[in-house]
């Protein structure tokens, strides 16, 4: 195999893979659970913003509130894992 078109193709792949992870800093994504909390995540799965209606906050069922929350951001982990996904896809990359 040619070292240099090897070399050639490596970099490129590093490019797009440069790319690929600016896009999905830059890409945000919802996760909700019962519309009473919203949890925000950019495209690389971090947290970066979180919603809580009033009238999810009972004092004598803090456990529901928990329940939301973790809903909530399943639903955004699972949307951002599939920003990754389809960010990369043809590319040959696994998963940031």
């Amino acid at each position: 195999m040619d070292m240099k078109k090897l070399m050639k193709q490596m970099q490129q792949a590093q490019v797009a893979a440069a790319k690929i992870q600016e896009n999905l800093a830059a890409q945000t994504v919802e996760g909700t659970a019962s519309g009473l909390v919203t949890v925000t995540m950019n495209g690389h799965g971090k947290v970066t913003g979180l919603k809580i209606k009033p009238e999810a906050v009972d004092p004598d069922d803090v456990e529901a509130l928990e329940d939301l929350l973790l809903v909530a951001l399943q639903d955004a982990s699972a949307k951002a894992d599939a920003l990754q996904q389809e960010a990369t896809r043809g590319l040959g990359l696994p998963g940031f």
